[in-house]
């Protein structure tokens, strides 16, 4: 096997371990013998497999200590370099092409248990909401959107929202910080999925959105 092909071997192996959460975030990977052993390929071909997942930003090298994982996910820190620094309007308007559909298809696929968890969640929502306490509305509305997400059962959907995450939370922040309009309870956004009713669902997000989008400058 070429030794470019090699590297790309060992790459694929050590993120493996990564994604499959066999290496946790946060942990300490293994020292270059013991990975070199794991997947069978010499010290030089580690040091440079470990080098590439450096520069994807799923290893950070810490001197005197080891080499430890920060991240699962390639796609999500490179979406986290483009999407850095952007302006909120920019967020929304991401926010609307891709929660538009994601509330279409949950209408169409939601379960039974998903449409509890989805009721659930607009009341601990709301609960929050009524009682002040900003990071629990923040942590409750993002819950509520991401098992949105997840009730369209479409995992390409799911994993650009997941890899989101960051900026999406950073925007419902900003907007409980910053309210444009009394707050939307998003009662009727899901009652319009638990119904079935998609293009409801699809106005709900649409009305939401546009609304803060408006209040935006350019």
């Amino acid at each position: 096997m070429r030794r470019t092909n090699l590297i790309d071997a060992a790459v694929g192996r050590l993120r493996q371990q990564i994604t499959s959460g066999t290496w946790e975030i946060g942990t300490r990977i293994p020292a270059e013998p013991e990975l070199a052993e794991l997947i069978g390929v010499g010290r030089n071909t580690v040091r440079e497999a470990v080098q590439s997942l450096v520069h994807a930003g799923m290893l950070e090298r810490r001197q005197g200590s080891g080499t430890y994982v920060i991240s699962d996910s390639e796609l999500g820190n490179a979406m986290g370099r483009q999407i850095a620094g952007a302006h909120q309007r920019d967020v929304l308007e991401v926010r609307r092409a891709l929660e538009m559909e994601v509330a279409r298809l949950a209408a169409v696929r939601r379960t039974p248990s998903q449409v509890d968890g989805l009721r659930e969640l607009r009341d601990t929502r709301a609960t929050a909401y009524d009682s002040g306490d900003l990071d629990a509305m923040v942590a409750a509305d993002f819950s509520l959107h991401r098992l949105i997400a997840e009730s369209s059962h479409n995992p390409v959907l799911v994993a650009l929202y997941e890899n989101l995450q960051d900026a999406i939370g950073a925007n419902i922040r900003f907007n409980f910080e910053h309210p444009a309009h009394d707050d939307d309870s998003h009662h009727a956004l899901v009652e319009a999925i638990a119904e079935g009713d998609a293009p409801a669902a699809v106005r709900e997000i649409d009305h939401y959105l546009s609304a803060l989008i408006g209040t935006e400058p350019a």
